[in-house]
């Protein structure tokens, strides 16, 4: 089986480029779904956090104050670093877990969405290609503000917290550029790498 890593900064359309791909045949495993979990009320992460960072970095529901903890760790590159300590082996099981039961039901190909792959730099070993979507910053920033109310000096904080750009080019195998497609040629640049996945 072939393991796909997928990654972009924020707003790169990775997450569409892991839609179509899905629909062209690959199995998947979101590493940001997969966090989201563990960091939910109840997840595997919750009494490493409370034990780390005190009681008011757990939310009310029991699961982890999400906004606190961005706004301290983009703050606190340290506490960041602390964070991912927690997160990234937590995230690493359970990915290779559904990446087992994938190969077993005979998918062909699987990726990875990995957001952090260049920054955790434990991910290179597990796949075969690394695949980035790629586009300017200043697009990321007007895609994210868009989308999601964040302001634009909070955009930039998130992607400046990010690998940066020429690192995680530097890091590609296959380079999908998103600047100024629309979603027709984003498509068929998504079907011409997939062929060489054997999708």
């Amino acid at each position: 089986m072939l393991r796909i890593g997928l990654t972009g900064g924020i707003g790169s359309g990775k997450s569409t480029v892991l839609q179509m791909l899905a629909g062209l045949g690959a199995a998947s495993i979101d590493a940001d779904a997969i966090s989201r979990g563990v960091t939910a009320p109840g997840g595997a992460a919750i009494p490493l956090i409370r034990q780390r960072f005190g009681p008011p970095f757990i939310a009310g529901d029991g699961g982890m104050d999400r906004a606190r903890m961005r706004e301290h760790a983009y703050a606190h590159p340290a506490a960041r670093k602390q964070l991912e300590e927690i997160i990234h082996p937590l995230v690493g099981q359970e990915s290779e877990r559904q990446a087992l039961a994938a190969e077993s039901s005979g998918a062909r190909c699987l990726v990875f969405d990995i957001p952090l792959l260049v920054e955790s730099g434990r991910w290179r070993s597990r796949v075969h290609r690394v695949l980035v979507v790629d586009c300017r910053a200043e697009t990321q920033v007007q895609r994210v503000t868009a989308r999601s109310g964040l302001q634009p000096d909070e955009v930039r904080a998130i992607i400046a917290a990010q690998a940066p750009r020429a690192l995680r080019l530097a890091a590609a195998d296959i380079v999908i550029c998103n600047e100024g497609l629309q979603l027709p040629q984003l498509q068929a640049e998504v079907e011409e790498v997939a062929r060489t996945f054997g999708l």
